[in-house]
């Protein structure tokens, strides 16, 4: 299994206000850009625990402004050159569809039908026009198929749950709701997930 340092993007002023982003391109705001620089860190210091250059692990992102930002600080404080990394669409977050700007009260209100069949199964109910965790779950595993070497991930929440079910350490019932954690690196190896923060 090639070790995957995942990391989620850091904040945007969506994050801020409770707004859902899904697919539309929001910048990081200025404490997502520290928690970009924060993941460098962390990164760093394990590189240098484990007595691994980072110059041989491959680096890829989602295609989103707020990934690719991250991933940019990120290589900067490991001496990297910042634009040096590979972007895969299959690391794109969940679409939200009609409800990407939303908050939540927003999205129970425009679609309280919908809404309600999430809360009992948000893994396998699509919001409207959007896309359901457990299909991002197929692409996510053909995205870990792929992998041929240890690799640094920028992505979001939404793929990180779909990758922790294709790997098998999170029932998807549990995934759905778990939260992950911005400016962490959360290490997927042999021996199960490790977050570092």
């Amino acid at each position: 299994m090639p070790t995957i340092y995942y990391i989620r993007h850091g904040k945007t002023e969506w994050n801020a206000d409770g707004r859902f982003q899904g697919l539309q391109d929001i910048p990081l705001n200025d404490l997502g850009r520290a928690e970009a620089v924060k993941a460098g860190d962390i990164l760093h210091e394990l590189f240098a625990r484990d007595g691994r250059d980072p110059s041989g692990l491959a680096f890829v992102t989602s295609p989103l402004v707020r990934a690719r930002g991250t991933m940019e600080l990120m290589r900067g404080v490991l001496s990297l050159p910042p634009h040096d990394y590979a972007v895969d669409d299959r690391l794109r977050e969940v679409g939200y569809g009609h409800w990407e700007g939303m908050t939540l009260a927003q999205m129970q209100a425009a679609h309280p039908d919908v809404f309600a069949a999430r809360e009992v199964d948000k893994w396998s109910v699509a919001p409207p026009g959007g896309e359901s965790y457990a299909s991002a779950t197929s692409r996510l595993r053909d995205w870990y198929h792929s992998l041929k070497s240890g690799t640094v991930a920028v992505a979001h929440s939404g793929t990180a749950r779909a990758l922790m079910v294709v790997l098998g350490l999170q029932a998807p019932e549990d995934a759905a709701s778990l939260r992950i954690e911005q400016g962490a690196v959360y290490v997927f190896g042999e021996d199960g997930l490790a977050k570092y923060t």
